[in-house]
């Protein structure tokens, strides 16, 4: 299954979603986690050291070995670099699982603590300085997304840009759940009405998590506040935990507060009971491929849509 964290800045979506990545993979659970954010902060947030994240391959960097081995021998594909962001599979093509090995997960997938690994979408170097947006390194976790085929029990766990900027790329239609991380305040209730707002006419998946609440009337307040039509999956309080790790303490799950990791749990029920659906989830990515085709990358690009394609279901 997979599941996104957005909200505003500061909410504390990449705290979710690292606390989310720890406790599943307490579990036994498979899990993947990727850093879509431009702040590329979720390495450390899983437990990895400065050090050590700042080592990690991204994606970006090694999209060239991703589309080489996601083209497989798809007779639609003459060549790897014909392949864009919004490329979707076909007959031939190789899809990934979440818990596998292959050449592109060895390229730019590292296991950062124990039960996750991560990919990188990469950080901004001197070279995009002025000259590219941030969409070009997210570009690779998209197509990633796109061909990837996750079963029930293994989760990709996405941690996002903050706001509505998620809407600028495809990737804010490739999650069973998209989780908008809210805490009780005015600003951020707008932007969970600014997401839900553009999200309504693709189908999106949305439910809230409240965090940093602090007594009932914190809770009140989102339950009175939020869209109908956006449920409140969950409320964090706050967590001594966590803090003690922002300043360096061990990360480690175990330690977290019991009534937040209950939230967590109530959280991971949620997405566990929703049903999959390949046959949207396809159709969105050819969607999204016609309208970059037409619009900017050529409608030659169009051929790469093999119509009768639909993601199979995971296989043991």
């Amino acid at each position: 299954m997979k599941i996104a964290f957005v909200g505003k800045g500061g909410s504390g979506k990449t705290t979710l979603a690292s606390l989310f990545a720890l406790r599943a993979a307490a579990t036994g659970a498979p899990v993947l986690a990727l850093d879509a954010d431009i702040n590329q902060n979720l390495a450390v947030a899983l437990g990895a050291d400065e050090t050590t994240a700042a080592g990690l391959p991204t994606l970006s960097g090694h999209v060239g070995v991703l589309k080489e081995w996601l083209r497989g021998d798809n007779p639609r594909l003459p060549a790897a670099d014909r392949m864009i962001k919004t490329t979707p599979p076909g007959r031939g093509s190789r899809l990934l699982r979440v818990d596998e090995d292959n050449p592109a997960y060895d390229a730019a997938i590292r296991e950062v603590v124990p039960g996750v690994r991560l990919g990188l979408a990469g950080a901004f170097d001197d070279a995009d300085l002025g000259v590219a947006c941030f969409h070009a390194k997210t570009g690779a976790v998209e197509l990633l997304l796109g061909h990837l085929v996750d079963g029930q029990g293994e989760y990709v766990v996405v941690d996002m840009t903050a706001g509505a900027d998620a809407f600028a790329s495809g990737l804010f239609t490739r999650f069973d759940l998209t989780v908008l991380v809210c805490e009780p305040t005015l600003r951020a209730v707008g932007v969970v009405r600014q997401y839900a707002g553009y999200a309504r006419d693709f189908g999106v998946r949305l439910g809230v998590v409240g965090n940093k609440i602090a007594d009932p009337d914190d809770e009140a307040f989102l339950r009175t506040s939020l869209p109908d039509d956006v449920g409140l999956l969950a409320v964090l309080g706050s967590s001594a935990h966590v803090r003690a790790g922002d300043r360096g303490a061990d990360r480690a799950i175990a330690g977290l507060e019991p009534e937040n990791a209950a939230a967590l749990d109530a959280l991971r029920a949620t997405l566990d009971a929703l049903p999959p659906d390949r046959v949207r989830f396809q159709a969105d990515t050819v969607a999204l491929h016609r309208r970059n085709a037409e619009r900017w990358a050529g409608a030659a690009l169009l051929d790469q849509i093999d119509p009768d394609f639909v993601l199979p279901a995971p296989t043991s």
